[in-house]
């Protein structure tokens, strides 16, 4: 590896959360679930809340500055933004949040068809991405709102269907996923029990190659992520 990984191989980026006014009243993001990694909130501004659904149910977690919440694969969560909500997210598995680990809570018929599924989660280029990305967070709490009520009704055990859909519309991707975490994430953990291993025996092992990394932003526009507006950055190739 010629660039040190970002410590904990993750990837962060700063989050201005949509401030769209949804059906409910609500403004807000689209409800989604990751099937691989586990997210996490720093939030550095303003107010809001994260509601999420997962084995523990349905459940709002409010958010201020300086709160740090973070959930595992397999929640759907949905922000909420109360008045410039900004949060800086940290994702595990750099690479794989990127590469489509996460899945749209679109209603059954959407999910159920890839084709559909694609077409309803991938926003054009250039004009008319703001609106499209309105819609697609449109879409995504018409099925949450179901979702939400069958958790209610049932218990987690309705969540079941959800992530069978997930598993399916993701399989075809897995090698790929594969492949970049064990030539990053994967690498890196080798890495720290070599290094564990050498300074046991009284060696120093790697630290004569240690270095220094700097990310450069994304230049342009901040991107439109399922949440909102995005600031990425442009991480070292290893």
């Amino acid at each position: 590896m010629t660039a040190p990984l970002f410590p904990g191989g993750v990837a962060l980026s700063d989050l201005a959360v949509y401030d769209w006014e949804a059906a409910d009243g609500c403004r807000g993001g689209s409800p989604h679930l990751h099937t691989a990694s586990s997210e996490g909130y720093v939030v550095v501004g303003g107010s809001g809340a994260v509601h999420t659904l997962s084995s523990r149910g349905a459940e709002e977690h409010a958010l201020a500055a300086g709160d740090v919440v973070w959930f595992s694969p397999g929640t759907v969560h949905r922000l909420v933004n109360d008045g410039d909500l900004r949060l800086l997210v940290v994702m595990s598995n750099a690479g794989l949040p990127e590469a489509g680990d996460a899945v749209l809570t679109f209603p059954a018929d959407v999910l159920d068809d890839p084709d559909a599924y694609a077409a309803a989660a991938t926003l054009p280029a250039g004009e008319g991405r703001a609106d499209a990305a309105r819609a697609r967070r449109d879409l995504a709490l018409h099925g949450y709102e179901q979702l939400r009520a069958a958790v209610r009704a049932e218990g987690p055990a309705a969540l079941a269907a959800l992530h069978a859909r997930a598993a399916r519309l993701v399989q075809s991707r897995v090698a790929g996923w594969t492949a970049t975490w064990e030539a990053t994430v994967a690498a890196e953990t080798e890495r720290t029990r070599a290094q564990l291993a050498a300074l046991a025996a009284g060696e120093p092992g790697t630290l004569a190659a240690a270095s220094v990394a700097r990310a450069d932003a994304t230049p342009g526009e901040r991107g439109y992520g399922m949440c909102g507006r995005l600031q990425t950055w442009r991480w070292p190739a290893g």
